[in-house]
């Protein structure tokens, strides 16, 4: 596009009610058109015109990494799950009967893994934090009400319950007061995390006065604000050239002029989100306001599972001042069968990527699965005693204690996740008896 286009793009968005109106949407079949809307009845769909017109292929749509990252595909449900639902389609089931064979599909698929609801909502006295999660001693979840939509939606979200109008599935709340209160009680907490959804789908107006509470709080424990967002990758003109673009660019500066480190935390999932003119300004002007930006992504099949998109991908973000973060694993949930990767293949892969970079690239951690008991990274396959293990290790855990302390699992080369993989020289990982007592009580509370 021209910069003169640049300049007046409009932000028009796209669901399962008006997607058939994108230009490019033509190319598909008949098929593949009714696939989407079956899919989407039960995984979140929505894109947007940049998504569309600037970052997808369209004369390789089938293969492009942003058309797989956005659209949803008939693998990503089961073939009876995607049965069932086109049955109802076809024979024009009403919209409450089709919600309810939605909903019992998504409830089957894993809506809250590793403990997001048992485990992770804190109380302030009698008050349960529903917008709050806390599962690591010095950071903090928080899920601002009006930001738990997103510009567009990634198919393999792990929080796709935010977006499927199940409330009771879903994280959120307006009262800061009651975070700063917690962050009071508690100050082993460092860091807090404004998630979603996406934050920055919030006017400036909406998020000033969350922040500011922050500030004007006067935590001496709250050294960092973090951001978690897409819209660099999803819609760069947030930064640019949206109404209050400039408003909230101020908002970033006067946080990090107070002492308190902004670290915008990106998400992005391919190098072809930072090769726009409009992302690369976008980039730099956050940076501008002292804002640090970090980057993470899953590995994921059908979209980012080759070890030189991954080192183009560091490479590039270097280039444009972003710290590379996180390499994750695709999480327990939604559609992970399609995009799981097995830790074997993404250690290779991370290592291999690795080895293409200089050190100033490697910053990025991983592979790295949040489960349950913690943040859990992949160091690699060897042998031990003639036996082909994996050594992992802990990056976070729900106890201190447990991070960076090696322990093996017998390889596997099948294995996609952490409840895949068996003990080696032991019945059971270290960490397993401290946790199944934290499950527990966390029960006993509940009931």
């Amino acid at each position: 596009m021209t910069d003169e286009a640049v300049k007046s793009y409009r932000y028009r968005t796209f669901g399962l009610h008006n997607f058939e109106k994108i230009p490019q949407i033509g190319r598909l079949s008949d098929e593949e058109i009714f696939a989407i809307k079956v899919v989407g009845s039960v995984l979140p769909f929505k894109a947007n015109n940049y998504v569309t017109d600037e970052l997808i292929d369209w004369d390789n749509y089938a293969d492009d990494p942003i058309f797989r990252l956005t659209f949803p595909h008939r693998d990503m449900l089961s073939e009876d799950d995607f049965n069932e639902m086109a049955a109802a389609l076809r024979a024009g089931l009403s919209k409450m009967e089709i919600k309810e064979i939605a909903n019992k599909i998504r409830l089957e698929l894993n809506p809250h893994p590793a403990g997001q609801q048992d485990l992770n909502v804190p109380q302030l006295g009698d008050v349960k934090l529903t917008g709050v999660q806390h599962k690591y001693r010095e950071t903090m979840l928080f899920f601002p009400s009006q930001g738990q939509t997103c510009h567009a939606y990634c198919t393999f979200c792990f929080r796709w319950p935010q977006f499927v109008g199940m409330d009771e599935l879903k994280f959120a709340m307006r009262e800061i007061e009651y975070v700063v209160d917690y962050l009071k009680e508690h100050p082993e907490v460092q860091d807090i995390l404004f998630t979603g959804g996406d934050p920055m789908i919030m006017r400036t107006k909406v998020l000033r006065p969350y922040i500011e509470a922050l500030l004007e709080a006067d935590l001496p424990n709250l050294k960092t604000i973090r951001i978690g967002s897409k819209a660099l990758g999803y819609w760069p003109y947030r930064f640019t050239t949206d109404a209050d673009a400039d408003e909230l660019l101020d908002l970033f500066q006067r946080v990090t002029e107070s002492g308190k480190v902004l670290s915008y935390m990106a998400h992005f999932n391919h190098p072809v989100e930072m090769e726009t003119p409009a992302v690369k300004e976008a980039i730099a002007r956050i940076r501008a306001t002292g804002a640090q930006i970090r980057s993470q992504s899953p590995i994921m099949k059908h979209i980012n599972d080759s070890a030189d998109v991954w080192a183009k991908m560091w490479r590039t973000q270097v280039d444009l001042g972003i710290i590379p973060y996180y390499m994750f694993l695709a999480r327990d949930t939604g559609a992970q069968d399609y995009f799981a990767v097995p830790l074997a293949r993404a250690w290779n892969i991370y290592r291999e990527a690795y080895q293409q970079v200089s050190g100033i690239c490697r910053t990025v951690r991983g592979p790295s699965m949040s489960a349950g008991p913690g943040k859990v990274q992949v160091v690699g396959a060897s042998e031990v005693n003639g036996e082909k293990v994996f050594t992992l290790q802990f990056l976070q855990g729900r106890n201190p204690d447990w991070v960076r302390k090696p322990f093996f699992a017998e390889f596997d080369e099948d294995a996609i996740w952490l409840d895949d993989l068996e003990p080696a020289f032991d019945s059971e990982f270290f960490y397993e008896e401290e946790y199944r007592e934290m499950t527990e009580t966390a029960v006993e509370e509940v009931v």
